[in-house]
């Protein structure tokens, strides 16, 4: 079964028969679903029951002024919320986005639109929520603690951010998805003298075109049916501070212009308005794509890219980091245990497979891999087989590969303690369940009892 697709979503709506046939569908995609039929009874779910994900209406008792949005991400800042409304307007969608929801669809949606906005806002859990940075969050501009490793490639990049520190300069990161680029717009962010300021996040691929402008530039009272206030956009509360675009390879075509205009000149006209008024912002933004080559193929503007790439880091991947695998992986040890500070550490045979993988997904995948082998554990260690399967796998191909230029005695244990590993780790997942275990496997049942047997496993010591 596919971890991601495995997910638990919790689905509020007031449409039962939209509430019926998309968990329908999404329990045939694999997914996990419980059902509210409005914002009051998805809290009551969220405070019961843990979810991966919230698919929620808007306009349905409960949720009417965003309760379950605001409450949602006030009490659960890890679940990404997604809103699927069909009674969409420009006021109730700036607010959303500014609670910093993973995506905003509008019904009818086509159901592989809705599993892609599913997998994206899963793919991108790791990542810090939205939030500022207030003046009680001192700048330390000699430490960065967030930031672990000690490989040559993060030395250099510790190295540049204090050299940033004293300086304004645009600066663009970019990087594969999951290296960590939030997280050094951050640091520097905090670094510097902004540190003091905010530090307000626009994520590119969650924003519709249609509402880049008053996200960005604000709004007036009356500018808009439903606009009852005026309304400070991001640049305006970024004044004094930074401004970080995330993805900003997707930004709208039509919008690269008008953010060229306010790095240019740092002013902006609010929807609305006339004046136009002055800031004082800098500008961070991230990319896993490569922007010279968007900007080679006409698809995004030269002249922006200039002003964003003042100063322009590469963040290395992972699989180039070494040893820091090591010392991020027992990082997240420390950091996802600290409630129950039972496991001690991994077992050596853990800690060479997470050293020998090659992080596809960088530190996203790392975090992750270190949470499920805290939640697999039975004793003081992460064990091999409490690690995701994809990386057991890999070990098993590298060492199959190894032991084949071995000795045939050497060759066939090694081999044998591969495969039995392999095995427990099935019934481990699947709570001793054979039938299960064998069809994860690709197995027949009968073949897999087989190689239970050959390795001597009880399936029933695996049973919870």
């Amino acid at each position: 079964m596919n971890e991601t697709q495995s997910a638990h979503i919790l689905i509020a709506d007031d449409e039962p028969l939209y509430l019926r046939t998309t968990a329908e569908l999404l329990r045939k995609a694999g997914f996990q679903c419980t059902c509210a039929p409005n914002g009051t009874a998805a809290l009551e779910a969220l405070a019961r029951e843990a979810f991966d994900v919230v698919l929620s209406d808007l306009n349905m008792p409960g949720n009417l002024k965003l309760e379950l949005l605001r409450e949602g991400r006030t009490n659960w800042p890890d679940i990404p919320l997604i809103v699927v409304t069909g009674a969409p307007s420009l006021p109730t969608a700036i607010d959303s986005v500014r609670l910093g929801i993973s995506d905003y669809l509008l019904k009818p949606v086509k159901f592989e639109d809705l599993l892609s906005s599913i997998r994206r806002a899963l793919a991108h859990r790791a990542h810090p929520n939205y939030r500022k940075v207030t003046s009680a969050e001192k700048p330390d501009k000699r430490r960065f603690l967030e930031i672990v490793g000690t490989s040559p490639p993060i030395q250099e990049l510790l190295e540049i951010i204090e050299r940033l520190a004293d300086t304004d300069a645009n600066v663009l990161i970019s990087g594969e998805s999951g290296t960590g680029k939030e997280v050094v717009a951050r640091a520097i962010h905090r670094s510097s003298y902004r540190g003091k300021g905010n530090f307000q996040v626009i994520d590119c691929t969650a924003v519709p075109e249609s509402l880049f402008e008053s996200i960005l530039f604000g709004h007036a009272k009356g500018s808009f049916t439903g606009a009852i206030k005026d309304q400070a956009g991001v640049f305006m509360e970024s004044t004094e501070g930074t401004a970080f675009f995330d993805e900003i390879g997707e930004l709208p075509a039509s919008q690269q212009a008008k953010l060229l205009r306010v790095i240019q000149e740092q002013t902006f006209t609010p929807v609305g308005k006339t004046k136009q008024i002055q800031v004082n912002t800098r500008f961070i933004c991230a990319t896993n794509r490569d922007l010279e080559l968007e900007v080679n193929s006409g698809r995004f503007r030269r002249d922006l890219f200039y002003r964003l790439a003042v100063i322009h880091i590469e963040l290395p991947a992972l699989r180039d980091r070494g040893d820091d695998v090591i010392l991020l992986a027992r990082h997240f040890l420390d950091q996802l245990q600290k409630v129950k500070c039972r496991i001690s550490d991994f077992s050596e045979e853990a800690l060479a497979l997470l050293r020998s993988y090659d992080w596809p997904g960088n530190i996203r995948e790392l975090r992750n891999a270190v949470e499920r082998g805290i939640d697999m554990a039975h004793g003081e260690e992460i064990l091999p087989s409490d690690l995701p399967r994809s990386i057991q796998r890999a070990g098993l191909d590298s060492q199959s590969q190894s032991v084949a230029k071995s000795p045939a005695g050497t060759r066939s244990d090694a081999l044998d303690d591969a495969e039995r590993d392999y095995l427990v780790s099935l019934l481990r997942e699947q709570s001793g369940n054979v039938a299960q275990s064998a069809r994860e496997a690709g197995m027949s049942r009968q073949g897999f009892h087989k190689l239970l047997k050959k390795h001597g496993v009880n399936a029933n010591d695996y049973r919870q």
